[in-house]
């Protein structure tokens, strides 16, 4: 087992010198490779290059509904940085991107928060054969901050200026200040992650590091819960099953006009507005367009399309229930009334589960997911005999996809926390 010294608090660094302004790309502004041709050749400059990549992808969240990139930036050592347009070609993406996925499977990947772009870069047939997580690392690093702007002042002495993240990447043509802001994002990443790599090996956590982007790489998401509908913001504000089948119709259709039209629902109708609706359970035109953002132009025009659905939701003869069946454990504020010697598992396990990480300064939750300690209470049947304990203990988290180091640092501590 490793005893890590803690990270340095951000409070400690205030003493350091002004980090340096990173204002422009070290080689000029790449060009932006728009067609078949561009892309090829974008492919064959990262071909003559060495070393991992950087990677990156730009998407319109809170505008699109789908998930997918607008923008790749990768860069590699002898190569430079490239930026790829791969929505704008006109052919099929897969197809196009094929010569840029081909190169990008000779070497390992570095990406900051990888989880968040791996999905969207699948879609174009981007898969790594090796991976490494700034953001990850820096979190198994004990860093309290572990943004990319945090990071790379922390490691690197450089100020990333804020930019245009949240913008809506979509639009075409990409402003020159856009483009400049995702060039920077891939500039620092490989020194960024030479940088915490050797914080990692200094405090011994170099393997637990390894399987963490090997998980993270290879991980499949389980699908999504049944009825995402009862997510909409403002639903614990429903009070009966009629007003809670017009909450579902009104987010169904929602959806579907969303993923049809490729906006993000949101900006279709915002979930306040079907609260509303339900709630009020208008039947005509005039009810319907006297609620608040109901009475615009726009939704006016819709009027039709929500009052069917809010008629759908009467006539149904299958109105949900008010809690969605589960086959997991109740949120954790119940357990004390409903099942209260798992309640006190909770407490427990989550006391030694603190313990441990603060002596190897990682966040409690990259120790074992919140999820499989919360299982592993609720379900818990101790064996007959205690010295059995961290046997089962280990099983249960192996069950549960907890990776080795973790189980290491955790199951003894767990297991003296539920044999009480």
């Amino acid at each position: 087992m490793v005893d890590a010294e803690p990270a340095d608090s951000d409070q400690a660094q205030t003493s350091e010198p002004e980090p340096t302004p990173l204002l422009a790309p070290r080689d000029g502004m790449p060009a932006l490779s728009v067609s078949v041709d561009e892309i090829r050749r974008a492919a064959e400059l990262l071909d003559s290059g060495h070393g991992p990549f950087a990677v990156d992808a730009e998407r319109a969240s809170g505008f699109r509904y789908s998930n997918r990139a607008y923008l790749m930036q990768i860069r590699r050592e002898g190569a430079g940085t490239v930026l790829i347009d791969p929505v704008s070609h006109g052919g099929d993406p897969v197809r196009v991107l094929g010569p840029v996925a081909e190169v990008l499977r000779t070497d390992e990947w570095i990406l900051h928060a990888a989880d968040q772009d791996l999905p969207c870069l699948a879609e174009l047939g981007m898969r790594p054969t090796r991976l490494y997580d700034t953001e990850l690392a820096g979190r198994l690093a004990g860093y309290e901050k572990v943004n990319l702007a945090a990071m790379v002042q922390r490691l690197l002495g450089l100020q990333l200026m804020k930019g245009h993240g949240a913008a809506d990447w979509s639009k075409r043509p990409l402003p020159d200040e856009w483009l400049n802001y995702a060039a920077l994002d891939v500039e620092v990443l490989i020194d960024l992650r030479h940088a915490v790599a050797a914080v990692l090996e200094e405090q011994g956590k170099s393997a637990w590091a390894a399987e963490e982007f090997e998980h993270l790489r290879t991980f499949e998401p389980t699908p999504t819960r049944r009825d995402r509908w009862r997510r909409t913001s403002g639903i614990h504000k429903v009070r009966n099953q009629r007003a809670l089948a017009a909450v579902r119709e009104l987010w169904i259709t929602r959806d579907q006009i969303a993923q049809r039209r490729d906006i993000a629902p949101g900006r279709i109708l915002p979930d306040s507005a079907i609260i509303q609706a339900a709630t009020a359970d208008p039947d005509t035109v005039e009810r319907l367009t006297a609620l608040p953002v109901f009475g615009g132009s726009r939704q006016r025009r819709s009027a039709q399309v929500w009052l069917d659905a809010l008629a759908r939701a009467r006539a149904t003869k299958d109105p949900p229930t008010p809690q969605e069946p589960s086959n997991g454990p109740p949120p954790a504020s119940r357990w004390a009334r409903r099942k209260p010697e798992a309640a006190a598992r909770l407490e427990a396990a989550r006391a030694a589960l603190a313990q441990v990480a603060q002596r190897v300064s990682i966040p409690a939750e990259n120790l074992v997911a919140p999820e499989a300690i919360r299982r592993l209470c609720w379900d818990w049947e101790a064996p007959a005999d205690p010295a059995d304990t961290a046997a089962v203990v280990d099983a249960v988290l192996r069950e549960a996809k907890v990776r080795p180091w973790q189980r290491a640092l955790t199951v003894d501590a767990l297991a003296d926390a539920l044999r009480g």
